[in-house]
């Protein structure tokens, strides 16, 4: 069967289900293994990096969704009031040029560096190479390939760069390297609080940081999948993967990119059991087995993956790095 006839069969046999796998696979690496490796962990101290930040006030806004197609299991509601303290949040997902900046100045290696290897989405790969580059797939969404040799810098496997991606998010950064990255620059990752208060740029309850349309007069706001997940992409907002993050308008904080493009992590460890009670700074459970993603990324599409609306969310292990995985910093004021 050809890698196209297997993604196809997967898709079927996912049709009317829970359908996490288009959003990232879950590596579920050795994680002991990394607090073995000296190399990845070069000290050095934190440059303080301001970069590009938009500061809020906080306040109280409905967090969560009733939406009626969403996900159940994922606890995007009940609708509750929340209320965040004054804080700086980045304009932009770290790109990789900020990233080479930190881990040229630190000597710090991502996980998936350590490890050798990262999830790939399948049409991304060369298909000439295929065969040479992957070395698995994931046996329930056949579209994520185990590529040995992927990382940041070579975000496809080997023989692939980011010359000229610079102004592209960073991708297949763990939860783990986000934090490591957040530190160097005196900033934390957000709050999920603080990532949806951020999106959401002053509209109560709408789906989408500009509304509740996602073409509305049909223009492409955002970075997500146009055609028949997983195998047909037609690219109708300009781009099949990853863009560049001020790619589309900001939202009304100046937040770009907040929805499509990459998944985003956050501070919290995952849960679903949420209450429509009034909450303060809420920073979620205390242990877990994921830590939160917000935002969707170019992979979602509304017939497998409605997941780049505000108020949706998913999760992922600190361990886990893929091609659509990124993040961006927060900081108390």
């Amino acid at each position: 069967m050809t890698m196209m006839g297997e993604v196809e069969q997967s898709l079927g046999e996912h049709g009317g289900k829970q359908k996490p796998s288009c959003c990232s696979p879950s590596a579920m690496r050795d994680v002991g293994a990394v607090k073995t490796d000296e190399a990845r962990l070069v000290a050095a101290e934190s440059h303080g990096a301001g970069g590009d930040m938009v500061s809020l006030p906080g306040g109280t806004f409905l967090m969560g969704t009733d939406y009626p197609h969403g996900f159940p299991l994922d606890g995007e509601g009940p609708v509750r009031p929340v209320t965040v303290s004054p804080f700086e949040i980045d304009r932009f997902p770290v790109t990789n040029e900020e990233f080479a900046a930190f881990a040229d100045a630190t000597g710090y290696r991502t996980e998936a560096e350590v490890f050798g290897w990262s999830f790939v989405f399948w049409a991304h790969i060369p298909a000439e190479r295929f065969e040479e580059l992957v070395e698995d797939t994931v046996a329930a969404a056949q579209w994520w390939c185990k590529v040995p040799g992927a990382f940041w810098r070579q975000p496809e496997g080997p023989g692939s760069n980011v010359r000229e991606r610079g102004r592209y998010p960073v991708v297949h950064v763990s939860w783990n390297d986000a934090q490591a990255y957040a530190a160097w620059a005196s900033k934390s990752l957000p709050t999920e609080a603080q990532w949806e208060f951020a999106a959401r740029g002053g509209l109560e309850q709408k789906l989408y940081p500009w509304g509740d349309e996602l073409t509305p007069n049909g223009e492409h706001r955002c970075n997500v999948w146009q055609g028949r997940f997983p195998v047909e992409d037609t690219a109708e907002d300009g781009y099949a993967g990853s863009c560049p993050v001020d790619s589309f308008p900001p939202n009304g904080f100046g937040i770009y990119s907040a929805t499509g493009n990459v998944w985003e992590w956050c501070a919290d460890w995952f849960h679903n059991s949420f209450r429509a009670e009034p909450a303060k700074d809420p920073t979620g459970p205390a242990s877990g087995q994921g830590k939160v993603m917000k935002g969707g990324s170019f992979l979602c599409h509304a017939s497998y993956c409605n997941r780049y609306r505000v108020a949706a969310r998913t999760s992922n292990t600190p361990d886990s790095s893929a091609s659509n995985i990124g993040f961006r910093c927060a900081r108390a004021v």
